[in-house]
Formats: C-alpha cells, sequence, structure tokens
C-alpha cells in the first residue's frame, strides 16, 4: 500500500537530514559507541543545520514547522543510517524537553532557553525516575521546599537520557508531601547549580553512544523562576505529555524496524547459498512477506496517530496502544532478521546486530508494555463495565 504521508518538503529535508549523518555521524558513530558518548560537537553542527528546535517559532531560532512530519521523516532517515543512539537523545530533547517549554515555560523561560536548545549549545533532560520507583510517578521521593526566592532540591534519579551531555533538566519533584499526587511540581536545573552533580554514565545492554546517567541534587537551590508551569501541578503537566513522548517512541520503534527490515531485504537478494540468493528460497520470501505486512500495517495506526497529534486530538490511550504494538513488534521484526543473517547477523559490524541491543529497551522506557495494557485496560473498564 502506499504511503501518502509526506510531501516535496518532508523529502528534501530528509536530503539535509543524510547529508548531515553522512558528514557528521558516520565517520565517528564506531568512536561514539566505544567511548560511550556522543561527541557535543554534533550538537551544534545540528543546530546550524537546522535539525534542532524544528518546531519552535523562528523567534526563538527554531524552525517554526509545527507538523510532526518533519521529525518522523529526520527519525527515519537517522535510522536507515543506523544512528540510533543519536537519535535517542534528539527524540528526548525535541519530543519531551521542548514541548514542555514551549506549553508550560514563561516569555522569560522561553527566551532564555529556547534559543540555545535550538542551536544545539543547550541539551536539555528530563528526570522523572528515580531508584526502586520505576514507572511509579506517584512514588516520586525527590523533594522540592520552599525557601524564600528558591527551591531547594535534594534527592536523586536514574537511567537520564542525555544525563552526562545535559545542560538543563526538568526535574518531577515533590513540592508537598501532604498532597499525593497533587503535590509534584516541576523544576528546571541548570548546569554549574551548586549541589547538582551527575554520577556515572551507565553501562547499557545498547544504545552504547547515548549518555544516560544518575543525578544527584544536594541542597540545590533552585530559583522560584525556573519553576516550570504551575505548582503542585506536575503530575498533571506529565499525564498531558507522555502521549506525545509514547509516541515518539512508537515512531522510532517503527522507524528502526522499517531499517532492519530494509537492510535485511537487500542482503537476502546478495548473500547466495546453495547456489542461488538465500530471497529465493520459499522462506525467506515468507518471512520478508510477513514483515512488510506487519510493519504496512503498524506502520498506518502510527501515522494515523501522528496525524492526530499535529490535530491536538491524541489521546493517551491510543498513544498507549501505539506505543506498546509498534516497540513489541520492533523487537519481533529486529530478530527474525537477525536470524535471516546467520552468523552475520551476530556481528557488531553489521548494522543489524546493533539494531538487536538497541532496540530492547524499547519497551521499557517511557512506560512499559505493561504500563501501556494497564491504560488501555483501564479505559476499556470505564466503558464496559
Amino acid at each position: 500500500m502506499e504511503r501518502k504521508l509526506y510531501e516535496t518538503e518532508h523529502e528534501l529535508f530528509a536530503d539535509t537530514v543524510r547529508e548531515f549523518v553522512a558528514r557528521e555521524v558516520t565517520p565517528h558513530y564506531d568512536r561514539w559507541e566505544s567511548d560511550g558518548i556522543i561527541d557535543r560537537a554534533v550538537w551544534t553542527a545540528a543546530g546550524k543545520q537546522g535539525l534542532l528546535g524544528v518546531n519552535v517559532p523562528e523567534r526563538y531560532g527554531g524552525g517554526g514547522q509545527d507538523d510532526y512530519r518533519f521529525r518522523l521523516r529526520m527519525m527515519e532517515q537517522m535510522c536507515l543510517d543506523g544512528a540510533t543512539s543519536l537519535v535517542a537523545g534528539f527524540n528526548t530533547q525535541e519530543d519531551i524537553v521542548v514541548p514542555y517549554l514551549l506549553e508550560l515555560g514563561t516569555g522569560e523561560q522561553r527566551s532564555r532557553w529556547l534559543p540555545g536548545i535550538c542551536s544545539g549549545e543547550l541539551i536539555g533532560a528530563i528526570a522523572m525516575t528515580e531508584p526502586g520507583t520505576g514507572s511509579d510517578l506517584q512514588g516520586v521521593r525527590t523533594t522540592a521546599v520552599r525557601d524564600g526566592d528558591h527551591w531547594v532540591l535534594n534527592g536523586s534519579k536514574t537511567f537520564i537520557t542525555n544525563g552526562i551531555h545535559a545542560d538543563l533538566v526538568i526535574v518531577v519533584a515533590r513540592t508537598d508531601s501532604s498532597a499525593g499526587s497533587k503535590g509534584l511540581s516541576l523544576l528546571v536545573v541548570e548546569e554549574g547549580m551548586p549541589g547538582f552533580r551527575r554520577g556515572r554514565n551507565l553501562a547499557k545492554v545498547g544504545l552504547h553512544a547515548q549518555d544516560t546517567a544518575e543525578l544527584f541534587f544536594d541542597d540545590v537551590r533552585v530559583p522560584a523562576t525556573n519553576l516550570l508551569g504551575a505548582e503542585g501541578e506536575g503530575f498533571v503537566h506529565l499525564m498531558e505529555r507522555l502521549p506525545r513522548e509514547r509516541l515518539s517512541i512508537a515512531a522510532f520503534a517503527i522507524a528502526s524496524a522499517r531499517a532492519a527490515y530494509t537492510w535485511t531485504a537487500r542482503y537476502c537478494f546478495e548473500r547466495t547459498a546453495f547456489g542461488q540468493p538465500i530471497g529465493q528460497f520459499q522462506h525467506t520470501r515468507f518471512t520478508l512477506a510477513e514483515i512488510e505486512t506487519e510493519l504496512d500495517v503498524a506502520q498506518s495506526y502510527v501515522d494515523a496517530s501522528l496525524r492526530a497529534l499535529d490535530e491536538g486530538v491524541l489521546s493517551a490511550v491510543d498513544a498507549a496502544k501505539s506505543k506498546w504494538y509498534a516497540t513489541e513488534l520492533q523487537n519481533r521484526i529486529v530478530a527474525r532478521c537477525v536470524q535471516l543473517y546467520g552468523g552475520y547477523g551476530y556481528m557488531l559490524e553489521y548494522p543489524i546486530a546493533r539494531s538487536f541491543v538497541d532496540s530492547r529497551v524499547q519497551t521499557i522506557y517511557g512506560g512499559t508494555t505493561e504500563i501501556m495494557k494497564e491504560i488501555i485496560g483501564r479505559d476499556l473498564a470505564s466503558r464496559y463495565r
């Protein structure tokens, strides 16, 4: 089925992304994976190329394109080029941090932070997860106590994407210990604030080049002007914006799975065994046919969800459906592609092997598959009980 999603300007944008990756990413990617971190210079290079802050208004230095198809096309091209660790870092900033700043930030906050985000001189992160809490946001123990014109922040966070590089961290903190979910607020911690320190760059199964860190806050005095959104409304702010984050992960999953399939289909008709390309064997053709069909069907649902996002009508339930199904499908598809590669699929010099280890986290972060099913299940119960 022909996919009628993109227009000429989206494909031209993809050409820019392709050239950027060839020039600024591919020559360094193996070293980044080995070092466990991406050079900060690639962020400023992306900013100069206009690849960051695509949906940010031009007055803040962004691209002024409030059309998620640009983000999606960029994601697809970078996945096809095998730069998934970089995609993960960019997605956190572009699909989580930027919307929070745009939608919740004051005029002063947007003017202070968004130009640097768009230029790549500032890197953003969001700190929700804590040791022992996982997906349970209501179990947050990090506290912030008001002291004059500041909040005094104490606590720790873990599994924070962009944690080593981040200059701005949106921290979920408990500002009222007696108010349950009504007692959470969002505070923006900036690089250089006394008491803010980073732990180790965590060693992960996949996405090796993408920095993921522990963060610690010891009596960090955060100016009251760094409160993002309304005091006590942090949980509501998170719930309102998690659908976009989850849809971003779903889009990333489909883009990664399609890249893996594309590499594999090409390989199957180049690799020969028993005197013919392995793609000529019925089993291989059937496997590729199944993968392509599953991808096309899932892509249709995710694309429809993306249109709903652009129209402002994406529901938490539809985002949850997209997220769990696309990420589980990604894991199944990549595993089957590895099998078709045979022994070469287990070698990290082949992008399919990296795709295999990079894909595993997709069903975990942003809300596990089980949490997504719980969201859908609660909606079902409200409709049918």
